[in-house]
């Protein structure tokens, strides 16, 4: 996933507010075909329509601004000092919770009254900060300001004594308007939601008997239809005749689009926000506390993959499949799964030759393996190939798929007890019991080396500070400096947890797969018990609960709040694709198909193109968005020229 870090600027002996940094299946058919090539379409249409936005943003930086070059997120400061004496300005972001003030730089005194003197800073435009001017050497506090900069613009802070009074005025001033950095992404939504309502309305049109057979009198193949029709009369679709006796078939056998189309939903974001997301702070990882839209998607891809579980074990025993077999395909994939994700793409690549020294472990796949792993085992200890022969007449049938595998939920529980403990119990040398903290500044700064508490101090323990993750999101804000691995050991039992609960939505489907409304209704019902979970554990806050929602920490919290949003948005998509069929799915339910091969090739190719080129200017959201939209539709249509040659990487 793409890190910020912090920066410092060199003018006037002053450091800078952190800023972002890069790092670096018939009646349909032609339907989906002409909606998968438009994708392509769509990214010149951005291009063509946002370029010029990249430009305007770009050469908006050459008028007042001749002593400092601003970049992304970043807008230019001069403090006016018109005191007798020299002050020290101090910045920290209202997104670091109990953070230490971080010195901006100092400013000196006035040189006579009426002449201030004036100091030129770089502030991060990214989040709301507060100012602190304070007076030295006694470290006096003069006043504190909160503010919001915008990108590019230009800002005046004036210090001033009150007329006939020792106080000390503080003010900014806009001296120039910033720029509107978020244009880009209206216009790619505007254009996008533009081309879906296209789709829509070409795809009612072409359902017209009309139209349908305007276009076939039109087509090269004009004179055979006449002559087959002519000779044979009109072709049509004969449903076969069966015997009364013969039950219908199981509405289960056949694949839901919806779950392949929530897959390829989670996929797409994810292959989005990891090629970038046009450097934007929301598509990036939360620092710590706190969710932003990359933080959705992995959990959600999770999600799906333990409901794919139950749907597929209940298949191949219902074949005739044994429980041994199905045991060691579950081994043999998870361990494809990890080494691939040690061994391709694993991160330490951009440094050079992979070394063991320096081999990162744990991973985004590793983690996928390890959860696959432990909860395919738990649904082939209970999972039953027949559910038909059970009994719905018992006073606990209405709650048939949750009792009937208590055992698996009792592991399950069991482990998050396990988590629990070692989370709050587990003596950490120079740390607080329970400390759920960033550590670095944060905390005011008691804690610098408790980044992560016990998750962390698993880690270092069992794997060591090289094989960890050495850029964590933490840095950004909290400037954090140890490693820590989002995706280390203890955080692993409830990557578990959240794939168990996709277990659920499975079983949820395969108990009531004839009866659509109680799936829906269930969905929701577990969406509104999560939704109370989750309020309870953070007291509807984002750092005063008792678990916070923390990506880095998979904090029990962050399962059961995406688990939450999870099962809710699968009821939503359930509705309009299988039962409705108001939408196929497309053009999410191609890659949704092929998730494995789309995710191991956009980290293999990403520094390849057309995935990524060189940038006229490096420094604009605008040209950052187009590259990572063209990035992703390109990924988009790969996987639909592969689902219409039926190529599928299965592992």
């Amino acid at each position: 996933m793409a890190k910020r870090k912090l920066k410092k600027n060199n003018t006037c002996h002053s450091s800078s507010v952190a800023s972002v940094k890069p790092k670096s299946q018939k009646e349909m058919a032609q339907t989906e075909k002409s909606a998968t090539f438009a994708l392509a379409a769509v990214a010149l249409v951005v291009a063509v329509c946002v370029a010029p936005l990249a430009a305007e943003i770009s050469s908006s930086d050459i008028h007042h601004h001749k002593h400092l070059s601003l970049k992304m997120d970043e807008a230019q400061l001069t403090v006016n000092n018109e005191l007798s004496y020299e002050v020290q300005v101090s910045w920290m972001s209202q997104r670091c919770y109990q953070c230490l003030y971080q010195q901006l730089g100092v400013v000196p005194a006035g040189l006579e009254p009426g002449q201030p003197s004036s100091v030129n800073f770089v502030v991060s435009t990214q989040h709301e900060i507060t100012l602190q001017i304070n007076s030295t050497p006694i470290e006096l506090e003069l006043c504190k300001i909160p503010f919001h900069f915008g990108e590019h613009g230009n800002y005046s802070l004036w210090v001033k004594t009150l007329n006939a009074s020792f106080g000390v005025n503080c003010s900014v001033v806009t001296d120039k308007d910033p720029v509107n950095s978020y244009i880009p992404i209206l216009v790619a939504f505007l254009i996008y939601a533009l081309l879906a309502l296209v789709f829509a309305i070409g795809k009612k049109v072409w359902g017209l008997d009309a139209v349908r057979g305007l276009v076939l009198r039109l087509g090269s193949s004009m004179e055979t239809e006449r002559l087959i029709n002519s000779e044979l009369g009109p072709t049509r679709v004969v449903p076969p005749v069966t015997d009364n006796i013969l039950p219908p078939p199981l509405t289960s056998s056949r694949r839901l689009r919806s779950l392949d189309t929530f897959r390829g939903i989670s996929l797409v974001i994810m292959v989005f926000v990891n090629y970038g997301g046009g450097r934007y702070w929301f598509f990036r990882h939360e620092s710590w506390n706190g969710l932003t839209v990359a933080d959705l998607v992995f959990p959600w891809f999770v999600f799906i993959m333990g409901t794919s579980i139950a749907l597929s074990i209940n298949a191949l025993l219902r074949a005739g499949a044994t429980r041994c077999s199905l045991l060691r395909k579950a081994v043999w994939r998870s361990l494809q799964l990890f080494i691939i994700g040690v061994l391709v793409i694993n991160p330490n690549y951009c440094q050079g030759a992979l070394a063991w020294e320096n081999l990162r472990i744990p991973g985004v796949l590793q983690r996928l393996a390890w959860s696959y792993l432990v909860v395919a085992c738990l649904d082939l200890l209970v999972a039953r190939g027949q559910l038909d022969v059970l009994t719905v007449d018992a006073w606990w049938s209405p709650a048939i798929d949750f009792l009937l595998y208590w055992p698996a939920w009792l592991c399950v529980i069991l482990l998050e007890v396990l988590w629990l403990f070692l989370t709050f119990q587990l003596p950490v040398p120079d740390c607080p019991a329970g400390y759920l903290g960033p550590g670095g500044i944060g905390d005011m700064g008691l804690y610098v080396n408790c980044t992560g508490g016990a998750a962390g101090f698993i880690d270092r323990l069992l794997l060591g500070e090289k094989h960890m993750y050495q850029n964590p999101s933490s840095r950004v804000i909290y400037a954090t400096r140890i490693p820590y691995d989002p995706e280390g050991v203890l955080g692993s039992i409830n990557s578990i947890l959240m794939a168990f609960l996709g277990l659920q939505a499975g079983k949820i489907i395969l108990h009531y797969r004839e009866r659509p409304k109680s799936i829906m209704s269930r969905f929701l019902i577990w969406g509104l018990l999560l939704g109370v979970v989750s309020a309870f554990l953070t007291k509807c806050s984002t750092d005063q609960g008792f678990i916070p929602v923390n990506k880095n920490l998979w904090s029990l919290s962050y399962v059961t709040t995406l688990a939450c949003f999870a099962f809710v948005l699968l009821m939503l998509i359930y509705y309009i694709v299988d039962v409705n069929k108001w939408w196929s799915g497309a053009p999410f339910y191609y890659p949704g198909m092929n998730s494995i091969l789309v995710y191991v090739g956009h980290e293999v190719f990403e520094d390849y193109f057309p995935f990524r080129w060189r940038m006229s200017n490096s420094q604009s959201h605008a040209e950052h968005l187009i590259q990572n939209l063209v990035a992703t539709s390109c990924w988009v249509i790969i996987s639909y020229l592969l689902y219409k040659k039926k190529i599928f990487w299965k592992i």
